[in-house]
């Protein structure tokens, strides 16, 4: 019997025991005497139990909450709670609220959480407007009207414009209209010596672009750290233009050569063709009586006496060339 007490004891301290934390966890009482304490007036049920079975952590929303509201920030419960719910981050929404009103900057409560489901960094998108960033570019190449290649290093200062958050381009689209207005104004330069003589006129003339326009960022100053020069393109192209002129006019007396070799082959072929035909032809005025055998013996000395004309002409030639 002892034992059954003793046993059911144990159950009965496990039972309080588990229902109290079950009870601690719907139930937040530290949390709700830490607001209370910190003038946040939440009712512990309707508000912190409602926030559990609502499926969101009431620390998410009461320590934000009690940050705004020692900042001065008027924020509710359920205006927190929805963008929560919404997916959004609280506690950055509050420390941009609070950002914002300390640097007399215009920041809605809406606008931070519309800036904040858009994807953007809001508390830090108040720090660059407090705090103006600065973006460097990559090394951009470009080439004068002399054909020198020019290569240039941006800086530029931005600071965010709130207003233009939610839909505005991002840094990307800074970096690349600022190396498009680089290429462009060094690109119109009639030499290379002028823009390393005033490279604050690219400067200049990149800013005076607006390129700023559709962006979350208003750009304050476009400084080039460093210009050097590169290549000289110009000589290089005109190389490999002569080269490919050689090529071609190598190409095309080559074909030549050969339609003239192909010329003289033809040639040779119709003379073999010619020569052939005269066994025929003989043959043909044999029977036709039109030649007679002293004809065709006197026809073989001409040939034979012609040939060896050729010959000692040909040893002649050779022996006045050995002479000399």
């Amino acid at each position: 019997m002892e034992e059954l007490l003793g046993v059911g004891s144990l159950v009965v301290i496990l039972g309080v025991v588990l229902l109290a934390i079950v009870l601690l966890y719907f139930i937040p009482v530290r949390l709700w005497l830490t607001a209370v304490f910190s003038g946040v007036k939440l009712s512990l049920f309707r508000d912190l139990v409602g926030m559990r079975l609502r499926n969101v952590p009431p620390s998410h929303i009461v320590n934000p909450l009690i940050t705004a509201h020692k900042a001065g920030i008027p924020v509710e419960p359920p205006q927190l709670e929805a963008h929560y719910l919404a997916g959004g981050h609280v506690q950055k929404v509050v420390q941009a609220l609070i950002s914002a009103d300390k640097a007399n900057i215009p920041l809605t409560f809406e606008r931070a959480t519309a800036i904040d489901l858009a994807g953007r960094d809001v508390f830090e998108a108040v720090q660059v407007s407090v705090n103006p960033k600065v973006i460097e570019t990559p090394s951009i190449a470009a080439i004068a009207k002399d054909g020198i290649q020019v290569r240039a290093l941006a800086r530029v200062t931005v600071r965010a414009n709130i207003e233009r958050l939610v839909g505005g381009a991002g840094e990307e689209t800074i970096i690349a209209r600022v190396g498009e207005g680089i290429v462009s104004t060094i690109g119109s330069s009639n030499t290379h010596l002028v823009v390393l003589e005033n490279p604050d006129n690219i400067s200049k003339t990149v800013l005076a672009k607006g390129l700023d326009s559709g962006t979350a960022f208003e750009i304050l100053s476009i400084d080039i750290a460093d210009v050097d020069v590169g290549e000289n393109i110009g000589a290089k192209l005109q190389t490999d233009q002569a080269e490919a002129d050689l090529r071609v006019a190598r190409a095309k007396a080559e074909e030549r050569r050969a339609a003239a070799v192909a010329a003289e082959q033809e040639e040779r072929a119709n003379l073999i063709r010619a020569e052939a035909e005269i066994p025929q032809a003989m043959a043909e005025a044999f029977r036709a009586g039109n030649l007679g055998i002293m004809d065709y013996y006197n026809l073989r000395n001409i040939e034979a006496d012609t040939q060896m004309r050729t010959t000692i002409g040909g040893a002649e030639g050779r022996a006045g060339q050995d002479l000399s």
